[in-house]
This record gives C-alpha cells, structure tokens and sequence, in this order.
C-alpha cells in the first residue's frame, strides 16, 4: 500500500499542474486584434488649364532637291577629259563642263558638211544663171505661147535651193553634235553621283551620274486631314509669291540642334492611296547659302521636323504630355481621390504638352506618373507637382 501511494503520487501532481496550466490559459484575456489601413496608391498630378493658342502641326520628312537630273550624252564616243568638279559632293556653276567626249570625227563631220553647203550653194547660182538665159532665149524667139516653168528652169532652181537648206541643216546638226561633247548643265549645283571614269566610251542615252541645283530644295511633309483644317489649307493648294505658311525646320546633327526656315509653296490635289495622307510640299531658298544655319547647309537626304503655325487661334485645354495615354485617354483625380479614366479629344500634341478641346475641365487633375494597373473607381493619393521633392 505504501509503495503503491508511492508510484501514484508523482502523476496525481502532474495532472494537477496540467489542469491548473489550462484553467490560467482559459481566463487569459484575447489580444486585441488591429486592422491594417489601407495603403492607398499616390501618384502625381497637374492641373488641366485653359489658353487660347495658335496650334503648331508637327510632321517632317527627308530634304530632297527641287531640280535633279540624270547627265545623258546625246552623242557617243570616249570620255577624254572629266573636270574636277565632276565628282561627288562636288560643286559647279553654270554652264560648266562637267567632261568632254572626243570630238574628232563630229569636227570631221562639220567639215563634210560645210563642203556640202558650199557645193549647194553653187549649184543655186548655176541654176539661177541657167534660168536667166533660158528666159532670155525665149523672150528672143518671140512668140504667142507662153513657156513651161520646166522650160524657164523653175523648177531646178526650186531643187536646188531645196538641196541647199538640207546641206546647211546638216551642217546645223554636225555643229550641234560637236558642241553636245561637252557635257553642261544651265544650273549651278553639285554632283550627287558619277558613274563613268576617263577614257572610258560612253553610248548616246547611257546614265554619266546625277547633279541637282542646289538653289532651292524641297522637303514633302505629311500632314492628316485635320492638320490640313488646322493650317486653313485646301487640297490643291498652290502658293503666291510668299502667301504660303512658314514651314520651321529643325534636325539635330552630331551634337548640335539646327534651324532653317522655308514655306509651303504647294499641296497634293489627291489622298495618298497607301498612307491616307495629304502631302504638302515646302521649300527652302539657297540651302546651301544664306540659308545656311551657323554654316550648316540644310543637306539633300538630310530627315528635318518641321513646325507649321496654325491659321488662328482656338480655345483648348492644356495639360503635360505625358498625361496622355494610348492616344486619347487620360487618367484624372477626382474629389473624392478616385481614378477616373476618361477619353479626351485631342487637338495637337507638342514635345511637352497636349491640347484637347473635351473630355476634361481647367482645374481638374491629371495623372502624370506611371500606373502599372489603372482600374477606374480606385482609390488614390495625388500629389501636386509642386509638392514633389
């Protein structure tokens, strides 16, 4: 029995302190449970305002040359001199020889022809003295009938008149040819390219290089139907002396940013089929010259932007460009610090700034950070572009 009380003891203790460890568990109050705030997204804003601007139509292209031929001999023979201002790049005036075709034989053919003018001329005499005596043999015989033309040598004289005009036509196209084996242009401009070298024969109608003048170049802009509404410029339209808009060019090269100034001197009559574009057409005075910008020759297959000031000034709202998104929406925040997505109608845009005419309100804020998720209706945060730090 002692024994027994023994063994027992030690586990009657244990369950006593198993049951006294869950009654302390039981009556230890719950840990007050706190709920997290929501953690609102904050992004940045500007305010929509209101102007009155005079739109600028941004569009560009490639400097391409007004006047640019292809230099094709009209006589054949081999090239014998080609001048230094026959090469690519290179510069020329005016009736310049570019190069000289060999002329020999076109000599030779002018000393043919004028033998041959010669001897027509003096068959002309021949058969004018021969019509004098016929006639005056006649008037000796007397006589009722009248005589022939045949038989007062008419006819021959008429010949050989007749011969004579085709001696000195052919005379007229030797001299022609030889003066064709110097190849000139009636502009001053440059060489675009040369496909031919010194000694080397060349055939009536073969491709020499390319040269264009470098007095006025011409840049084609694309514009839309609305950029058109916007200059005021009807299809077909074809400027007066200096009616046309003021075009302003600008391209960067190397590190430097350069400007010219041209005008839009006409507008295409049709749709392009591919692009359902209306092509405009701008030039530039003397590119290479005065309007060189800080001795920067606005460059034939240079790529230029171009600026165009609308026709009038137009109510619209302004907002920061990168507010825009996917074209026509933007993100705003309303009174209650909720996203709204909204669809504007936009005007123009600039490097900058945007301007729409709906869609918005002055005052109203637009997002301008990045939203990876945008979902109309959540709740946000804005902070005011001022408030950045």
């Amino acid at each position: 029995m002692k024994k027994l009380f023994k063994t027992a003891l030690p586990v009657m203790v244990l369950l006593g302190g198993i049951g006294i460890v869950q009654v302390l568990v039981a009556a230890k109050p719950e840990p007050e449970k706190k709920e997290e705030a929501q953690r609102l997204v904050s992004l940045y804003v500007d305010e929509v305002a209101s102007d009155e601007v005079t739109i600028i139509v941004n569009t560009q292209g490639e400097v391409r040359p007004k006047t640019e031929v292809d230099l094709v001999p009209q006589v054949s023979g081999r090239v014998i001199m080609i001048s230094e201002h026959f090469a690519e790049g290179a510069e020329f005036g005016p009736d310049t020889t570019l190069l000289k075709i060999d002329d020999s034989n076109y000599r030779l053919a002018v000393v043919q022809a004028e033998a041959r003018v010669a001897a027509a001329k003096t068959a002309v005499q021949e058969q004018l003295a021969t019509a004098k005596i016929k006639e005056s043999q006649w008037a000796t015989k007397g006589g009722s009938a009248e005589p022939t033309p045949f038989a007062l040598n008419v006819p021959q004289v008429a010949q050989a008149k007749a011969q004579l005009r085709s001696a000195e036509a052919e005379l007229e196209e030797a001299r022609l040819n030889l003066s064709r084996t110097e190849i000139k242009v009636p502009f001053q401009g440059r060489v675009r390219s040369r496909s031919i070298g010194l000694g080397q024969i060349v055939s009536a109608g073969s491709s020499l290089g390319k040269v264009f003048a470098t007095d006025t170049v011409e840049v084609r802009l694309p514009l839309t139907d609305t950029q058109l509404v916007e200059l005021n410029l009807p299809m077909g339209f074809t400027a007066e002396a200096s009616n046309g808009p003021l075009v302003n060019f600008k391209a960067s090269v190397g590190n430097q940013t350069y400007y010219w100034q041209g005008q839009v001197r006409r507008v295409n009559a049709a749709v392009d089929q591919d692009t359902r574009l209306i092509y405009a057409t701008a030039e530039v005075e003397d590119p290479y010259g005065k309007a060189a910008a800080g001795g920067m020759p606005m460059a034939v297959g240079l790529f230029v932007s171009a600026e165009i000031a609308g026709a009038a000034r137009q109510s619209v709202f302004v907002m920061p460009r990168k507010a825009l998104r996917n074209e026509d929406k933007v993100y705003v925040i309303n009174g209650d610090s909720k996203l709204e997505i909204r669809t504007v109608e936009v005007l123009s845009t600039s490097e900058d700034l945007v301007y729409v005419t709906g869609g918005v309100l002055p005052g109203e804020n637009v997002v301008t950070s990045t939203i990876p998720a945008a979902v109309d209706g959540m709740q946000v945060e804005a902070i005011k572009s001022g408030q950045r730090s």
